[in-house]
C-alpha cells in the first residue's frame, strides 16, 4: 500500500538546500517523520502500541540543530512547535509550565486547520462579502431583502396601498442603483473609496483561558478583554478603503462560516498522531552535580517534562489532548554537560541519540555558496538594492572559510554563525557608504578580506570580542 507525503530521501534532499552537512541527524529526523505517516495507516489493533522514537541531538551551537527544527516545520503537514527548555520552570516557581508547550501545539494544530477550511471556503465566501461592502456603500439598501421575503408570504388577493407603490418604486430605483454600484465593484472602480466598518479588537492576551503559571500581565491583560467584551468596548467604528474593507469583511464571513468544534476535533486528532514538539538548549536544564546551583529547579523541570514525553493526558481550551504518540526532539550543546546529567528517566526517552559534527574549511565554504539563503547572496542582493554591485572570488571564500575554522578552533566554537560576524566586518565600510558608490563594482578577493581583518585575526584575545 502506498502512502502520500514526503519519503525519508526527499526530506534529506529538501533539508540539503538549507543545511549543509550533518547526514546522521537529517536522516534520523526525516525517518522519524516518515515513521509517524507509517503509523497512521497501521490497523487499529498495532497503532496505539507503536510508540514514537524520540530523538536527542547533541552538537555544538551554530551546527545547524535549531535551522533543522526550523526547517522541517515547513516541510511537514503536522502541528510543530520549537520551545526553550530554559522558558520553563518546576510547579510552585515562578514561570511557564512544561504543559504549556502542548497547549501551544494544541493552537497551532487549530490554526492550521482553520486556515485550510477559510482556504476551501473562501471561494464561497466571496459573494456574501460583495454583499456587505454593497451594504457599506450603500446604507438603508440592505433592508429591501427582508421586504423582498415579507411579499413573498402575502396572498395573492391582497389589497396594496399606495404607499406600498410608492416603496415600490423607490426599491426599484435603490436596485438599479445597488446593481450598477456592483459592476463598478467588480470592476475594480471603488477599491479606493473610504467607508465606515466595525471591527472587533482583538485579545491582547494569548487566549482568554486562566493559563496556570501564567504572568500576570497576560492574567490582566485577559481581565481587560473580559471587561470589553462585556461592556461592547471591543466594538470599533474604523474608515477604511474598500480594499482594505474587503480584507476585515472576508476574516469576519469566512470567521462565521467555520464551526469551531469542528476545528478542534480535526486539529486533536492531528496533534495526538503526528505532532512534534522540538525542545532546545535541554542542556541547559541539565544538572551536572548535586551541588550546582539551581539544581532542585532545573531538575524538578526535567521531572515536569517527563510524563509528558512518556504519555499524559493535557487539559487545554480545546478539550483534553493525549501527548502519547507526539514526537519529542530534543536538542542541546552540552558543552557545560553530558546527556548523562539528565535524570536516568528522561535519557530513557530518548532512544535515538545523533551526534552533529563541528563545521571545517570545507562544510563553511559551501554554506557561504550552496544553500539558497547562502549569505553571499545574501549581502549581494542587499547591496544591489542601492546599485552596488557584490563579486566574491574563489579565494576569498576560501580565505573566510579557513578563518571561520580557525577563529572556531581558538576561541568559542559558534559553527556557522561564526561566518555572520566575519561577513558583517568584511563588508562594514561597503554597507555603510553603499549609496555613495552607485553604478559601481565591489570585487572581494583574499587580499581584501585579509585587509578588513587585519589586527583582529592575529589578536587572539581581541578576537574574542569581535569576532
Amino acid at each position: 500500500m502506498a502512502i502520500e507525503g514526503l519519503t525519508p530521501k526527499q526530506i534529506v534532499e529538501k533539508l540539503d538546500q538549507y543545511i549543509i552537512g550533518q547526514e546522521k541527524a537529517k536522516r534520523a529526523v526525516a525517518v522519524a517523520l516518515r515513521n509517524r505517516l507509517r503509523r497512521i495507516h497501521l490497523s487499529e489493533d498495532i497503532r496505539d502500541e507503536v510508540a514514537p522514537k524520540n530523538i536527542l541531538m547533541i552538537g555544538p551551537t551554530g551546527s545547524g540543530k535549531t535551522e533543522i527544527a526550523r526547517r522541517l516545520a515547513k516541510l511537514v503537514n503536522a502541528p510543530f512547535i520549537k520551545v526553550e527548555a530554559t522558558k520553563y520552570t518546576e510547579v510552585g516557581y515562578v514561570g511557564r509550565d512544561v504543559e504549556s508547550m502542548i497547549r501551544d501545539l494544541m493552537a497551532v494544530g487549530f490554526n492550521n486547520v482553520k486556515a485550510e477550511m477559510e482556504e476551501q471556503m473562501k471561494e464561497s465566501s466571496l459573494p456574501k462579502v460583495e454583499e456587505k461592502i454593497l451594504d457599506l456603500l450603500l446604507p438603508g439598501t440592505e433592508k429591501k431583502q427582508k421586504k423582498d421575503s415579507e411579499s413573498m408570504q402575502m396572498p395573492e388577493n391582497a389589497f396594496i396601498l399606495p404607499e406600498q407603490v410608492s416603496d415600490e418604486k423607490t426599491e426599484s430605483s435603490q436596485d438599479s442603483t445597488r446593481e450598477k454600484f456592483r459592476q463598478m465593484l467588480r470592476e475594480g472602480k471603488l477599491e479606493d473609496r473610504e467607508v465606515e466598518v466595525t471591527i472587533r479588537r482583538q485579545p491582547r492576551g494569548p487566549s482568554m483561558e486562566i493559563i496556570a503559571g501564567g504572568s500576570l500581565d497576560d492574567l490582566q491583560s485577559g481581565m481587560q478583554d473580559l471587561q470589553n467584551i462585556l461592556t461592547g468596548r471591543n466594538l470599533k467604528k474604523k474608515m477604511v478603503t474598500v480594499r482594505e474593507a474587503r480584507k476585515i469583511l472576508q476574516a469576519e464571513t469566512l470567521d462565521s462560516m467555520i464551526d469551531p468544534d469542528k476545528v478542534a476535533d480535526i486539529a486533536k486528532q492531528r496533534v495526538e498522531q503526528s505532532g512534534i514538539v522540538f525542545i532546545d538548549e535541554i542542556d541547559k536544564i541539565a544538572t551536572k552535580n548535586q551541588n550546582s546551583s539551581g539544581q532542585v529547579s532545573r531538575e524538578g523541570v526535567q521531572r515536569d517534562i517527563l510524563p509528558i514525553v512518556e504519555g499524559s493526558k493535557v487539559n487545554t481550551k480545546w478539550g483534553v489532548v493525549d501527548t502519547t504518540h507526539i514526537l519529542f526532539i530534543a536538542a542541546g550543546a552540552f558543552s557545560m554537560s553530558a546527556p548523562s546529567d539528565l535524570i536516568p528517566e528522561l535519557q530513557g526517552r530518548f532512544p535515538l541519540r545523533v551526534e552533529l559534527e563541528s563545521l571545517t574549511k570545507n562544510e563553511f565554504k559551501r554554506i557561504l555558496l550552496e544553500p539558497k539563503n547562502a549569505l553571499t547572496k545574501q549581502y549581494t542582493e542587499l547591496l544591489e538594492t542601492e546599485g552596488l554591485k557584490i563579486e566574491f572570488s574563489d579565494d576569498a571564500i576560501d580565505r573566510m572559510s579557513f578563518l571561520a575554522e580557525d577563529v572556531n578552533s581558538r576561541s568559542e566554537n559558534i559553527g556557522a554563525r561564526r561566518l555572520h560576524t566575519i561577513m558583517e566586518k568584511v563588508l562594514e565600510d561597503a554597507s555603510f557608504s553603499a549609496d555613495e558608490h552607485s553604478g559601481e563594482t565591489l570585487t572581494i578577493d583574499a587580499k581584501f578580506v585579509d585587509e578588513k581583518l587585519r589586527g583582529v585575526v592575529t589578536d587572539v584575545d581581541l578576537s574574542r570580542y569581535i569576532l
